[in-house]
């Protein structure tokens, strides 16, 4: 079997290419041949992935990736490729991996928490424009036959948005290693609490993910200033705004009390420091940082357009609040400074994530595409 995988940018951190880097190592060495179309390549995945180079020129992000877009189609109508799966927008692709959920259900969510001016901004934009109408243009496809859904909440998203046949749509959450992330990363409690002079009796709340605004830092930071020292918020990530986040935890009272880390290559030791997991995020489709906190055994605080809820809520596991609501996120917070409480949750939550294992994932993927190449041989010598 021979798998072409789209993905236009592969860098070292993205959630999806943590998920690439896991899903394409077990595929490899299960004997199926990878065939990486990207921009740029520079080593650093698993071994054994061909990259094939699609690089047109472009200014600016629409152009970006409409060029993107073309020039792969191009190139995969000469490919040998069993199957096409992309984690981009095209219209060339037998599967598409909707990681990063439904563009159109972003878009409305994050409408919700901005203002005039900016939604004015949103809905001019061009960018916008082409995603949502290459979105629904390779749903629409007929070549398209299945979407991996990394949640339900994704799943339901296209059914509604899209009316795509339930049976296309499979729900395959994103694999965990929890040997790695697991409640033996707490040895690593006192060092880092030393480095960033947090106090070792305090409840820790960790928040990890780039993009401050689309992750509900600001949210995180309304929901602190609502509880009593010594509780403490630790936010691991990246943001070109991330001023702006220090100034308000200084503008609520609490800037001694919110540390911001900065993007960590290994963020585990950071788990291992904190009691509990927030993450008020504004639409997240499965944010691995969460699958990660439970698999270190913390329970987990997040929003109701999270993937990670559905999980939360089933297994008992933590608690939910809609986006931005910083009065309930407080609320779920403060209960939290339980210990006994964040015990309990955080047994459930390390169990629920117990399956989610790198070869369970890939024993569902490669199950899918025999699925899919078995029905286009039925179709194509269809029998007596």
């Amino acid at each position: 079997m021979r798998l072409a995988v789209v993905r236009q940018r592969y860098t070292p951190f993205g959630g999806a290419e943590r998920f690439l880097e896991s899903a394409l190592a077990s595929l490899i060495a299960h004997g199926v041949g990878v065939t990486l179309y990207t921009r740029e390549w520079r080593g650093g995945g698993p071994d054994g992935v061909e990259a094939a180079i699609v690089d047109p020129f472009h200014i600016g992000g629409l152009w970006r990736d409409a060029g993107f877009a073309r020039g792969v189609c191009k190139a995969l109508a000469t490919s040998h490729a069993d199957l096409v799966q992309s984690h981009e927008r095209l219209a060339c692709c037998d599967v598409f991996r909707a990681g990063d959920g439904v563009h159109a259900t972003w878009l409305e969510e994050r409408m919700r928490h901005l203002g005039p001016l900016r939604r004015f901004g949103v809905r001019i934009n061009p960018h916008h424009r082409y995603r949502i109408a290459m979105e629904r243009r390779m749903f629409e496809s007929a070549r398209l036959r299945a979407v991996i859904c990394n949640s339900q909440m994704v799943k339901d998203d296209i059914v509604a948005r899209f009316g795509v046949d339930a049976a296309k749509l499979h729900v395959i959450y994103n694999a965990v290693a929890t040997d790695v992330f697991s409640p033996a990363l707490r040895s690593h409690r006192r060092h880092v609490r030393l480095r960033h002079r947090i106090p070792e009796h305090a409840t820790v709340f960790l928040h990890v993910g780039s993009g401050f605004e689309r992750k509900g830092v600001a949210a995180s930071i309304d929901a602190l200033a609502k509880l009593p020292p010594p509780a403490h918020l630790l936010v691991v990530g990246r943001d070109k705004h991330a001023a702006r986040y220090q100034a308000r935890a200084k503008e609520r009272g609490v800037a001694r009390r919110v540390t911001f880390a900065g993007p960590q290559a290994d963020p585990r030791p950071y788990y291992g420091a904190s009691d509990a997991f927030v993450l008020p995020t504004l639409y997240d489709p499965c944010p691995n940082a969460a699958l990660e906190a439970m698999a270190c055994g913390m329970p987990i605080v997040t929003s109701t357009r999270s993937g990670a809820a559905e999980l939360a809520t089933a297994h008992e596991a933590g608690f939910v609040a809609p986006p931005g609501d910083a009065e309930q996120l407080s609320a779920h917070m403060r209960r939290l400074q339980e210990r006994a409480l964040r015990a309990r949750l955080g047994t459930h939550a390390r169990a629920a994530v117990l399956p989610l294992t790198p070869a369970a994932m890939t024993a569902q993927l490669i199950a899918l595409y025999r699925d899919l190449l078995d029905r286009e041989l039925y179709l194509a010598v269809p029998p007596r």
